[in-house]
């Protein structure tokens, strides 16, 4: 084939990729929004915080999950990372901005109630026995905001423990939105979805440490 031919194709490639990657971009905020809708039966006035704080941990998680899937799509088609290097630095900036309102908008809201502050204000919220869970979402918020600073830190050697607990923490938030989301609880759909996530999520995260190991292994 052609040298051009091949640069014509390859450009092909890595332009499906990036429309691949927004659009599924949209597609999960979209059904994020939908459930948080159909929770409150689109019945969103007068609006308060309590309605509001959920749906940005729904669109939080489901837009890290889209980079997860996207980057492995990239992989996979043997694109090099630059090609996707738009899409995830705008959509990072949002992701850190809805990560850091979800929990700092109930803190804001519980604390203005009189419920005082993290632990309490949290325990205090959720059913009794589920207080833990609350915690587990605070450590993972933790560790994504650690993980901001990959462009500071990200030559260092102990840097690749950031990583693992960033994919720990993953998995942490979407075990903490099936226990305390309510949309998870209300519509088997999105819940069925929210599953799927999950499986999809620990294969990405399979494959990804099998090839770890791999390279490990070659280089020993």
């Amino acid at each position: 084939m052609p040298v051009k031919n091949q640069t014509r194709e390859a450009s092909q490639v890595a332009y499906y990729c990036q429309v691949g990657a927004w659009t599924l971009f949209i597609l999960v905020s979209l059904l994020a929004i939908v459930a948080w809708g159909r929770d409150y039966n689109w019945r969103l006035v007068p609006f308060n915080t309590y309605q509001f704080f959920p749906l940005l941990g729904l669109l939080a998680f489901s837009i890290m999950w889209s980079h997860y899937v996207s980057g492995t799509v990239r992989e996979l088609l043997g694109l090099k990372p630059q090609v996707l290097s738009h899409y995830f630095n705008a959509t990072s900036l949002l992701v850190l901005a809805l990560i850091c309102l979800h929990p700092g908008l109930l803190i804001y809201q519980r604390f203005r109630d009189g419920y005082g502050l993290p632990p309490h204000s949290y325990e205090s919220y959720v059913a009794p026995g589920l207080g833990w869970i609350t915690l587990l979402g605070t450590a993972s918020f933790l560790v994504f905001i650690g993980f901001e600073f990959r462009r500071v830190f990200s030559k260092r050697s102990w840097w690749r423990y950031v990583l693992v607990a960033n994919d720990a923490a993953m998995l942490a938030i979407a075990y903490h939105g099936l226990r305390l989301g309510g949309q998870l609880t209300y519509h088997g759909w999105f819940r069925t979805l929210w599953y799927f996530y999950a499986l999809l999520l620990i294969c990405i995260l399979v494959r990804k440490y099998f090839l770890s190991y791999k390279h490990r292994l070659a280089q020993a």
